[in-house]
C-alpha cells in the first residue's frame, strides 16, 4: 500500500473543478493509486515534467512516484470531435 500526497497546486485545481460530484469522482479514482504499480488506467510518460498519468473520466491526474504517490496536477480534457485530427 502506497501513501498518496497532494501537492498544493493539485488541491487548488480540485477546488476549481466545479461540482462536488466531480471532486468526489476524482478523489475516489485516485484511491486506486494505493496499489501502484498494479493498477489500471496509469500510463508512464516520457519527455514530460511528471512521471505518470491516470485517466479519470474527462480528467487526467498527473503524478510522480518516489516510494510514495505524489499528485502534482489535474487537467481537464476537452471533448474531441471530427476536427480533432
Amino acid at each position: 500500500m502506497n501513501s498518496i500526497t497532494w501537492k498544493p497546486k493539485a488541491l487548488k485545481q480540485t477546488r476549481k473543478l466545479g461540482s462536488e460530484k466531480v471532486r468526489a469522482t476524482i478523489f475516489d479514482g485516485v484511491q486506486v493509486l494505493k496499489d501502484f504499480p498494479n493498477c489500471a488506467g496509469v500510463k508512464a510518460l516520457t519527455n514530460h515534467e511528471y512521471q505518470y498519468r491516470l485517466r479519470i473520466s474527462h480528467y487526467r491526474v498527473f503524478f510522480n512516484f518516489d516510494g510514495a504517490v505524489s499528485i502534482a496536477s489535474i487537467e481537464e480534457v476537452k471533448k474531441r470531435d471530427e476536427r480533432t485530427y
